[in-house]
């Protein structure tokens, strides 16, 4: 019987039972892959990531997320956020006074962070995003606002609706307010092939009247096509938004935009993505909320 540590982490969080969880397993370099999709499995997360030693030269260390359906995502958002966190809290990766400069293994990419340290303890984490791709741009307007449950008066007229991506490909849905945003109810399988027609992997339905003063965006995530039925905080799809408001003048290059998102799930959250260079950055602060033993 082995024991294998892992911690439930709430990230885009300041307090416990808010944000987006995720179950972090720190130590898993002997696990199988398949052990590790049942562990997701039984953890019934959104993702549930591994961390083991890299494989990529100058990786710190190498993260796996999968679904609560097994299956592997990628990109760097609130699975690998959640770890980092996680690692450096308790020691595995050691930082100094000041912070440090990281280096993840996502896939087969080695992509930056940055975390800043306060008191000795971890304050906040940076994670560097792939450039932006803007890609297709789905034909059946009705039939997508239909698949979410909503009309097409919905839909913002004045944006395009089109798959971005930053590390994973999501399909951004701008509409009308957030009553709009609030009314989706998505019909899954008929969203999910609505979703790969349009390569995409998930689904951010957006309106720019957020609750906030200071936020750009108020946000749901939903990804059918992995086995997500809604995620209340999505650094994977907030950072191709933020892409997307300054590619169609809504956001400013270099200035934050901030994103609202997990209101409908009682789990408010508030992802911070910054614009400076030519990639986005993600950044948040977590909690640690649960530790354990799986005994496998």
């Amino acid at each position: 019987m082995m024991r294998v540590p892992f911690a439930w982490v709430d990230v885009f969080a300041d307090e416990p039972l808010t944000g987006n969880p995720v179950a972090v397993v720190p130590d898993a370099d002997a696990l199988p892959e398949e052990t590790m999709r049942r562990v997701a499995r039984e953890f019934n997360q959104s993702e549930t990531t591994f961390v083991l030693e890299p494989s990529a030269p100058g990786a710190t260390r190498r993260l796996r997320s999968f679904t609560p359906i097994g299956a592997e995502v990628y990109g760097a958002g609130h699975n690998t956020l959640g770890a980092w966190w996680l690692l450096v809290a308790t020691g595995r990766v050691e930082v100094g006074p000041a912070g440090a400069t990281l280096s993840q293994e996502v896939g087969d990419e080695v992509l930056p962070l940055r975390v800043d340290m306060a008191d000795g303890r971890p304050a906040a984490i940076r994670q560097t995003q792939r450039p932006a791709r803007f890609l297709g741009r789905p034909g059946d307007l009705p039939g997508l606002a239909a698949a979410l449950g909503l009309a097409p008066g919905d839909l913002d007229a004045g944006l395009p609706v089109q798959v971005v991506g930053t590390g994973a490909d999501h399909l951004m849905v701008p509409v009308t307010g957030r009553a709009a945003v609030d009314r989706a109810e998505p019909d899954a399988p008929r969203l999910r092939r609505l979703l790969e027609a349009a390569g995409g992997e998930g689904c951010y339905v957006f309106s720019l009247d957020p609750t906030l003063p200071g936020s750009t965006a108020y946000a749901r995530f939903f990804n059918p096509t992995v086995g997500i039925p809604e995620d209340p905080a999505t650094g994977t799809a907030a950072g191709p938004l933020a892409a997307y408001l300054i590619e169609n003048g809504r956001a400013g290059a270099g200035k934050p935009v901030l994103v609202e998102q997990g209101h409908a799930l009682g789990r408010p959250s508030l992802i911070t993505v910054r614009t400076d260079g030519p990639a986005m950055e993600i950044a948040g602060a977590c909690v640690i909320v649960a530790e354990g033993v799986l005994h496998l």
